[in-house]
């Protein structure tokens, strides 16, 4: 029996009884679930904070086009672009993110968009126009944000671009008003 209570006061028993590093093991334990659970929700939240930045901008601009003043202007797309960058939050950086689709219609019946994503996943701007349209005109307008999705595995669940990117969209349809002579 004395021996038995040797083997447990040696190494072993002296390892089982220290609680010095306890919570050090504690904390690597759950340090990581915790930060990537924390970046995960920031990061979320920073997409639907730029998706709603987004459709501010998009329909303050797109004001402009309604009322005419865009055209009058003689704006072009890299001008539609650089007002919405504008009008987004400072904490949103445009760089080269922002690609919009101007397009004008007969009537609302006729309104149909293709889908903006290729067949790789990516987004394929090059059947993007850019027609502010007349007086009257139907319009839609399209503003797509890609953010890139830095979490990981996130990526996975979230992501609708190659790449883990996410494609944010506004969409905003409405009749340009009679402005004009």
């Amino acid at each position: 029996m004395k021996g038995a209570l040797q083997k447990t006061s040696g190494f072993f028993g002296r390892f089982r009884r220290a609680r010095k590093g306890a919570t050090a093991v504690e904390f690597a334990l759950i340090a990581t679930p915790f930060f990537f659970l924390m970046f995960a929700i920031v990061e979320i939240t920073m997409v639907f904070f730029t998706s709603t930045a987004l459709e501010q901008a998009s329909m303050e601009i797109a004001r402009k086009v309604r009322t005419g003043e865009f055209q009058a202007s003689g704006a072009s797309n890299a001008d539609f672009v650089n007002q919405v960058c504008t009008k987004m939050n400072a904490l949103i950086a445009c760089n080269g993110n922002v690609s919009v689709d101007v397009r004008t219609f007969v009537d609302f019946g006729n309104v149909a968009v293709s889908n903006p994503i290729d067949n790789k996943g990516n987004l394929d701007t090059n059947a993007f126009q850019f027609k502010p349209g007349n007086a009257g005109d139907i319009v839609l307008v399209r503003v797509f944000y890609t953010w890139q999705l830095n979490t990981p595995m996130i990526g996975n669940v979230f992501a609708n671009l190659a790449g883990n990117k996410r494609l944010i969209v506004s969409s905003v349809t409405f009749r340009n008003e009679p402005f004009g002579g």
